[in-house]
């Protein structure tokens, strides 16, 4: 398994700044290398219900223990949420869709 990509996980600020009438802006919490792979149709379809989800497969060598909200993958602009994750004996298991 190649971990060529890099994971940013991130929390978001849900503190309200009265002063500025703004919530807080987003916060790296980890990072790490993972191998990305899209999720097929059929087990797609099994999970969700449809493929319109666009779910992703990430594979971490360690779990992330820290408390997250959202992932970005090679620092693009979309966001990724968890929708189910595994932690076998090796490795860690995340799969993730996009958030809108």
């Amino acid at each position: 398994m190649r971990l060529d990509h890099e994971i940013t996980f991130w929390t978001d600020d849900e503190e309200y700044n009265p002063k500025t009438h703004e919530y807080g802006e987003p916060k790296e919490v980890a990072s790490a290398a993972g191998s990305v792979t899209d999720m097929g149709t059929d087990k797609s379809v099994q999970l969700f219900g449809n493929y319109a989800q666009k779910a992703k497969v990430i594979r971490l060598a360690e779990p992330i223990s820290v408390n997250w909200s959202y992932l970005t993958i090679d620092d693009e602009a979309t966001h990724y949420a968890l929708n189910t994750d595994r932690v076998p004996l090796q490795n860690a298991t995340l799969i993730v869709g996009e958030t809108k």
